[in-house]
């Protein structure tokens, strides 16, 4: 049984590519009635803008610490007891949280983050893992990849050396649980361990958890020498990974529609498969897969200058939206937003991208702009679109300040 929280597994289903001709004139035609306060002047809003975007809001904009400072508060707020936000069976849950407010240099908030931090710390497994393990409940917690890929990040991030052994341990978990042997899936990874017992475990990988292990991998991969003597030291097979992520990768540059673009998963449910005028079947190119592969790729080392980055930059400028995750929609928006502005600051190098007619986009200031018009005014942010929990005002309010963050560099 698959939970349906997937701590953003966002692209999965139905495809609809984004189109701007008609669309773009009735996005410019809005935007010029909306405005947004910035430095005490009401401002344009531009989204969507095929011509170049005007600086609007800069990552260190009054308005912009306003934002990060109520949505802090709202965390603050809404802090259980325990130390978790939202649903306790996910530990991933409360790392995003905390990972936000470190990634924000919240000092102020050295009280929470401990909290936080210790009720992480309660889910380590003896198996090295930092999840709950599933019953046959739905809901009732699993998804160990997830969880102690982002669990290990977060811990790292806010205080490294103390929970050194801890982190240790969920790298020899996460390397443990890479897929291996002649299947499609060999160098990846899915839900659960390949040793897993759990309900949900499977032996198929996908690009979202993939991309969840090889971030966690890369970041941690520091404390390796910290490691008591004797012990074998832990790490992915990044060729095994490298080529488990090309595959999902369109490389038909016949297919404008999805050149250069990922997909979730090859074959299965919801590879989003359709027909390529090279390959007999051709993965469909979703927004969030396309920023997890490109962020993948940078964190196996692959250049930006390399065709297969320049390919995906080039797909995201294609296919830029703030409005919409590519092919999904409204579902998994603010996966999205948190992905694509860590992969485009690894990727990109600057302040913007560029179509191919060399128009700009000024991606920070339009992501910037978009996200402090959708912030609620209690602080919070939360999706319409219940899509992988993303009504969940804990866990979008963490995703919201995780991208903030990554635009101003934390």
């Amino acid at each position: 049984m698959r939970s349906k929280f997937m701590l953003c597994s966002v692209s999965i289903v139905a495809v609809a590519m984004v189109s701007y001709g008609a669309d773009a004139v009735a996005v410019e035609s809005e935007a010029k009635a909306a405005t947004v306060a910035v430095a005490g002047e009401a401002q344009p809003v531009v989204e969507e803008a095929v011509a170049p975007v005007a600086v609007l809001v800069r990552p260190d904009d009054a308005a912009v610490k306003e934002a990060v400072d109520k949505g802090v508060a709202w965390l603050k707020r809404h802090q259980l007891e325990n130390g978790s936000w939202s649903n306790p069976n996910y530990p991933g849950l409360t790392a995003l949280g905390l990972w936000a407010l470190v990634s924000n240099n919240r000092e102020d908030m050295a009280a929470e983050c401990q909290k936080a931090a210790d009720f992480i710390a309660g889910f380590a497994q003896e198996d090295g893992g930092i999840y709950k393990p599933a019953t046959a409940v739905r809901g009732s917690g699993g998804l160990s990849t997830y969880n102690t890929a982002i669990c290990m990040t977060a811990l790292h991030a806010y205080k490294k050396q103390a929970y050194t052994p801890m982190i240790l341990k969920a790298r020899t978990f996460v390397a443990g649980s890479q897929l291996e042997g002649d299947s499609g899936g060999a160098g990846g990874y899915g839900y659960e361990g390949i040793n897993a017992t759990s309900p949900m475990a499977r032996d198929r990988a996908d690009l979202s958890n993939t991309g969840w292990a090889l971030t966690a991998m890369r970041l941690t991969q520091d404390l390796e020498d910290l490691r008591p003597a004797g012990e074998k030291k832990a790490d992915v097979d990044w060729k095994a990974a490298l080529a488990f992520v090309e595959k999902l990768q369109n490389r038909d540059e016949e297919d404008s529609a999805n050149f250069g673009g990922f997909g979730y998963e090859a074959g299965g449910s919801r590879s989003g498969a359709s027909e390529g005028s090279v390959n007999p079947v051709a993965l469909r190119s979703f927004g969030s897969m396309t920023y997890a592969g490109l962020e993948a790729m940078i964190y196996a080392q692959v250049g930006r200058d390399d065709p297969r980055v320049r390919s995906a930059v080039a797909w995201a400028a294609r296919h830029w939206s703030v409005n919409e995750n590519p092919g999904m929609g409204s579902k998994g928006l603010f996966y999205y937003y948190t992905i694509m502005a860590k992969s485009l600051a690894l990727a990109a190098g600057g302040d913007t991208i560029e179509r191919e007619k060399g128009e700009p986009i000024a991606w920070k200031t339009e992501l910037l702009v978009k996200l402090l018009k959708e912030q609620k005014g209690d602080g919070s942010w939360a999706n319409s679109d219940n899509a992988f929990w993303e009504a969940d005002p804990a866990l979008v309010t963490a995703y919201a300040l995780l991208t903030i963050g990554y635009i101003q560099g934390n």
